[in-house]
């Protein structure tokens, strides 16, 4: 796009050009020019030599499409014909006639009938133009929409007095919610940063704004993606390709219209002056479509779908665009008259002044000093300082309130007309808001990592305390590592979840990378120094480069607990499964089972089946995958990527849905003609499963185990029994704990082979189960331990007196807090909110009399207790 003088000038058909929405808007609104390529003009023929007969043909543009809509299609036709692979028979007649009548008036054009080739019909017939035309108004329109809906939205809030808590316990990063919405929620924290003028109004129409915009968001990417396609094919397109999409929008510009006339509503209610708010009523009623209207604007949208007429299906899906639109700027509108109407009618001479919610800051009459005004968000001020301007820019008559208002009115609405010049200027100040890296833009985490409030560190410390306990039990001492270790440390021990490690830039000549687990440092550690017996523990974060998705992070805790050296058949096999049980039984999460196989069950497995023993690996990799996924599409990836015939597949699907009682399975197995036993990978395997069995049996955990020969897991170090913990509960959080044996891991990084064995907790996900079962059961955790509250009533001189009782309490190891307040209820307001059973109170009386009151928090009840003894009683108290 080039520019010429004032008027952007387009060019189709060049080698590499490409054809966007807001390029076909801007010819469709007359805001920009077209040029065919000369390069494209001479591929075409040239009418010296055209021999070819000729039809008559009208082009199919239905007569429901509006100048703009038809306008918009005939800028896509242009392109199809300009870019057509084959363009035989296609004549520069035809280009430049549509090109010339886009550049002029509309009503040049004769729609009737033209004379055609056939290649020229065929072009025209398939382009879809009339379908993608209107797709490319909506892309253009609703992006812009999307782009702007925050903004209005951040006003209501203002106008409305909204409680917007619920924008800053979104941005988590624990990647719950939808990724729109979270992003919704950070722009609306952003254009309120700083405001003085939300409030607790609680209302869904506020509450639901991430959620409602969110998904416009989400559908706009949609619509945007097809229509892009479909604008620069150059061969035939399929018009419904573009239906899902744009029936998606319907649903959220519907959704979004419902909700902004809800707040454009308390908008007007929180107009305080009743003459500003009975025009704007009066003018609100009269021009903003209504509940009825939307209702049936979007009927009309399901009523064409259902007719399965596309033309007519985008056509109504874009009045139903301009009917929310014109619900929005409503919304707009009815915001700034609330939070800078009463002060802009006063400064026209009007007297009847108002605003509600921000009285206290109002014009007084007669010259009088004005006070200062409440304090709107940062990026909010910028957007009602545009508005002030244009409306000052735009000036016109003020003898009357209701005359100048009507004449704001229609000034706003073509503020906010995406087919006005000074459109644009509204949205690229309103990008720069959001986009801006300035100091009002708040920070944010990366993805798939998380920020613990107090109350969820409650919970992570009484876990870690569960957990540290269930391994000093079996004798474990704990051994902390690097975060990072060196790449050739780490590759080739995770097969193809290798791609997942996080490489640190070169350093002093090293390659590092983040550790992926615990359990490739412990063996590092355990070769380096020559050690041959380890039980060790290890809780600490490992890193993955993955894509964040509920339950899966970035960064996150494991708990690890290994067993390294030369012992009894199956030994440490049985403790780890059973440590296991243990710390999912006293964590208390709810029913669970923990899936087990042996690596070299598998291996026999896919020798029985026929797979390759190269391929072993890599065929486990995709047999993982079972569990979220089905086994046709582990099928397909094993037989088309992996180069399987389907004969084998098909045996190892036989096999992999074995699943059942581990005895009762193994007894199945080792039948009579098995083939099992009749390979020596896998009958070691059954021999040893036996061995753990009966183990378990006797330690009475065997009753959460299942035998499942689908159980592969990825990792490459695994030699012998693998299993993996699941929880059964509603929070679906996947895998909670894996493990296995691992005999040859040590010795690639030393002289000696150390067999080991471990389990690693994955802590992230069961911190998750925990906190919806407290939810559930509707319990609240203590953030704090805090005893005893320690209240001086009195001003800051009181400090000193403050610093000489807490001290003699953290000195006899009770743990307090101190407030020096001289209001009461600040004292009482610190104890609730932390749930501190005793408060000590200390004022002027109590000294006198040298004494400090000792209250029970449950019960109220108080007594006196001399100052010499009072840390004595509270220990007593304590049972310290």
């Amino acid at each position: 796009m080039a520019e010429r003088g004032e008027v952007k000038v387009i060019t189709l058909g060049g080698k590499g050009s490409s054809l966007s929405s807001s390029s076909v808007y801007a010819v469709a609104t007359g805001k920009a020019q077209l040029r065919n390529d000369s390069s494209a003009l001479d591929r075409l023929l040239s009418e010296q030599n055209f021999a070819t007969p000729l039809k008559p043909f009208q082009i199919p543009l239905p007569k429901i499409l509006t100048p703009l809509q038809i306008r918009a299609s005939l800028t896509l036709l242009l392109n199809k014909l300009l870019l057509h692979s084959n363009s035989a028979n296609i004549r520069t007649l035809l280009p430049n006639l549509i090109s010339k009548c886009l550049n002029s008036k509309f009503e040049t054009w004769n729609f009737d009938s033209i004379d055609v080739t056939q290649e020229e019909r065929l072009v025209l017939e398939k382009s879809s133009a009339h379908v993608y035309g209107v797709c490319s108004i909506l892309d253009y329109e609703s992006t812009a929409l999307a782009s702007l809906v925050d903004s209005v939205a951040a006003l209501s809030c203002e106008a409305a007095k909204a409680d917007v808590a619920v924008f800053g316990s979104m941005d988590t990063g624990d990647v719950f919610l939808d990724k729109e919405g979270t992003g919704v929620a950070g722009d609306m924290k952003m254009l309120l940063n700083g405001s003085k003028l939300v409030g607790k109004v609680q209302n869904e129409a506020f509450s639901k704004i991430p959620k409602i915009n969110g998904r416009l968001r989400e559908v706009v990417k949609s619509v945007h993606s097809v229509t892009r396609i479909a604008l620069n094919s150059r061969e035939e397109v399929y018009e419904g390709d573009a239906i899902p999409a744009v029936l998606g929008l319907a649903a959220a510009l519907q959704k979004l219209g419902k909700s902004s006339l809800c707040r454009a509503k308390m908008n007007l209610d929180a107009v305080g002056n009743e003459s500003l708010k009975t025009g704007l009523l009066s003018t609100f009623e009269k021009q903003c479509p209504n509940e009825d209207v939307l209702r049936n604007a979007y009927k009309l949208v399901l009523d064409s779908d259902f007719e399965e007429d596309n033309g007519k299906f985008v056509h109504e899906v874009n009045a139903l665009l301009g009917t929310v639109w014109s619900i929005v700027s409503w919304e707009g509108i009815t915001a700034f008259v609330a939070l800078e109407g009463g002060e802009l009618m006063s400064e026209k001479g009007v007297e009847e002044i108002g605003v509600n919610g921000r009285d206290e800051n109002l014009v007084k009459k007669n010259g009088e000093k004005k006070k200062k005004k409440a304090v709107l968000g940062k990026g909010t001020s910028v957007i009602v300082q545009l508005i002030k301007d244009r409306l000052q820019l735009k000036g016109g008559d003020s003898s009357g309130s209701l005359q100048a208002l009507e004449k704001w009115v229609q000034d706003l609405l073509l503020f906010l007309d995406p087919k006005e010049p000074d459109f644009d200027e509204l949205v690229q100040k309103v990008k720069e808001i959001v986009e801006s890296n300035e100091s009002r833009r708040l920070p944010k985490l990366p993805k798939g990592t998380r920020d613990f409030a107090k109350e969820q560190m409650a919970i992570r410390e009484r876990a870690f305390s569960i957990i540290t306990e269930v391994f000093k039990r079996h004798g474990a001492t704990a051994l902390d590592t690097p975060a990072f270790e060196l790449r050739e440390t780490l590759m080739g021990k995770y097969g193809e979840d290798s791609k997942l490690i996080y490489d640190l830039a070169d350093q002093g000549g090293e390659l590092c990378s983040l550790r992926y687990d615990l359990t490739v440092p412990f063996a590092r550690y355990v070769a380096m120094n020559g050690i041959t017996s380890f039980k060790r523990y290890q809780i600490a974060k490992v890193y993955r480069r993955d894509n964040p998705s509920k339950g899966r992070y970035r960064e996150f805790y494991q708990c690890d607990f290994d067993i390294a050296g030369q012992y009894e058949e199956m030994g440490p096999d049985f403790e780890i499964v059973k440590i296991l049980t243990e710390l999912l039984d006293e964590l208390d999460i709810g029913d669970y089972e923990v899936k087990l196989n042996h690596r070299k069950l598998l291996d026999g497995m896919l020798e029985i089946c026929g797979v390759p023993a190269e391929k072993f690996r890599t065929i486990c990799s995709s047999i993982d995958k079972l569990d979220k996924q089905s086994f046709e599409q582990v099928k397909k990836e094993m037989v088309e990527e992996k180069g399987l015939n389907v004969e084998t597949a098909d045996k190892i699907g036989t096999f992999v849905k074995e699943r059942g009682q581990p005895k009762e399975l193994l007894s199945k197995l080792k039948q009579e003609g098995s083939k099992f036993l009749e390979n020596t990978s896998s009958k070691r395997a059954l021999d040893d499963l036996e061995i753990l069995f009966d183990t378990l049996e006797k330690s009475r955990c065997i009753d959460k185990v299942v035998f499942d020969l689908s159980l592969a897991r990825g990792l490459d170090y695994y030699t012998g029994v693998i299993f993996e913990a699941v929880f059964k509960g509603t929070t679906q959080v996947g895998s909670i704990a894996a493990g296995g044996r691992y005999d040859n891991l040590i010795g690639m990084f030393g002289t000696k082979q150390v067999p080991a064995a471990g389990v690693s907790l994955g802590i992230e996900r069961v911190f998750t189960i925990m906190e919806q079962l407290q939810k559930d059961r509707k319990q609240t955790t203590r953030p704090t331990e805090t005893q005893v509250l320690l209240s001086i009533l009195g001003d800051k001189s009181k400090l000193s007196l403050a610093a000489e009782l807490v001290s003699e309490l953290w000195s006899a190891m009770v743990k307090a807090e101190y407030v020096v307040s001289t209001r009461f209820s600040k004292h009482i307001d610190r104890a609730k909110e932390s749930r501190i059973p005793w408060m000590i109170l200390v004022g002027d009386k109590e000294l006198e009399k040298g004494i400090v009151k000792v209250k029970n928090l449950e019960t109220t009840v108080e007594e006196e207790v001399p100052r010499s003894t009072f840390v004595e009683e509270i220990k007593r108290r304590l049972n310290l």
